[in-house]
This record gives C-alpha cells, sequence and structure tokens, in this order.
C-alpha cells in the first residue's frame, strides 16, 4: 500500500514538472531556430560579400563597351532604394502591431511591405530587361556578368521573401495570429531587414560609385 502511495506521489510531482518541462524545450527549440536562421544570414552575407569582391575587381572589365555611368540610372537607382527603405520601415510597424498581437495591423503593415517590395522588384526587372533589349547582357562582358550576378542576387532573395511573406500573411488569415505566427514573421522581418542593407551597399558600390569614380 505504502509503494502504491508512493507511485501515486512520484506520479503527480513528474505530472506537475511537465509544463514545465514543455516550456523549456520549446525554449531551447526557439533558440534552436535561431541560432539556425542566424547561420543562414552569416552564410548569404558571405555569398554577397564574395559577389561584391568579384564586382570590384571586374566592373572596370568592359571590354571597349559602356560601363556602369553609361548605363546606370541613378534616378531609378534612388527610387528603388528609397522603396525598399520604405519597405523596411513599414515591416518594422507589422513586427510592433505583430507583438502587440492586433492581426489587422500586421495585415496592414506587411501588406504594405509586400506591394513595396513588389513594386521594387519590378522596376529591377525593369532595368534588367532594357539592358538585355539593349543588347547588354551577361555574356557580354566581365563587368555586366558581375552586375548581373550581383543585382541579380539580391532580387532572387527579393522574391524568395515575397513569396515567404505570401505564405505567412495567408495564415494569418487563415489561422489567426498566435506566438509561433510572430515568430514566423521576426525571422521574415530579420530577413527582409538584412537585404534592406545589402541594397544600401549595391546602391553605395554599384549605382554611387559609377558617377562619382
Amino acid at each position: 500500500m505504502a509503494e502504491t502511495t508512493e507511485a501515486v506521489a512520484t506520479h503527480e510531482q513528474a505530472g506537475a514538472l511537465t509544463p514545465e518541462h514543455e516550456m523549456s524545450h520549446e525554449e531551447a527549440a526557439n533558440d534552436r531556430v535561431m541560432f539556425g536562421f542566424w547561420v543562414y544570414l552569416m552564410t548569404d552575407l558571405l555569398m554577397f560579400s564574395v559577389l561584391f569582391a568579384v564586382y570590384a575587381v571586374l566592373h572596370a572589365n568592359t571590354v571597349g563597351g559602356p560601363g556602369g555611368g553609361q548605363l546606370f540610372s541613378l534616378k531609378q537607382a534612388l527610387i528603388e532604394t528609397l522603396i525598399l527603405l520604405t519597405s523596411s520601415f513599414t515591416c518594422g510597424l507589422g513586427m510592433i502591431a505583430a507583438r502587440k498581437g492586433d492581426k489587422t495591423q500586421v495585415l496592414a503593415w506587411f501588406g504594405v511591405t509586400f506591394l513595396l517590395g513588389l513594386a521594387f522588384l519590378g522596376l529591377e526587372v525593369k532595368e534588367f530587361a532594357e539592358f538585355v533589349h539593349e543588347g547588354h547582357t551577361l555574356s557580354s562582358n566581365a563587368f555586366l556578368s558581375s552586375f548581373f550576378s550581383l543585382v541579380g542576387t539580391h532580387g532572387l532573395h527579393i522574391t524568395s521573401g515575397l513569396l515567404w511573406m505570401g505564405v505567412i500573411l495567408a495564415f494569418v488569415i487563415k489561422r489567426g495570429l498566435n506566438k509561433h505566427m510572430v515568430r514566423k514573421l521576426a525571422l521574415l522581418s530579420l530577413f527582409w531587414h538584412f537585404l534592406d542593407i545589402v541594397w544600401i551597399f549595391i546602391f553605395t558600390i554599384v549605382y554611387l560609385m559609377a558617377f562619382t569614380a
């Protein structure tokens, strides 16, 4: 009888610790996800660093063709920069709303961010299409190869970010705003701000320096 009572007490004690254990396990899992995402961003940063280095070495190798100063539109690049900076701001407002649990504001601000990102991508595609139409392609010379590789890789990341954003917003509309969704939005926001920082370097090194060199 005493053994039975002791077993029941032990079972009850274990049951009382279960929620804490579950919370600890969940926090550990969240930490692993966040750490893994930071590792991914660092590998992305390394890749962009290599692309920047390649562009720095090859940007003058035009083989007699036009350089950045003749091809680029500083006005369009500035508009793209302002659009992306604004989208980073609205993304931040969306995260503030997410942490407050305001579903309507989350959908509104991230919706604006999505549209701004789409506008930025549209301008980038337009620029590429104009270059190709004029005969300035990836294989024209080393300068254009490095340019298309660097800016195009950033554009692919913007595309993946927009797809990610669209999927998350669809889930928010369907399932509501919970702590798991807020965590996913936080990762998305981090990714979007990272792309904004990369673009600032692209604008400075690729576009701005083409007119100041």
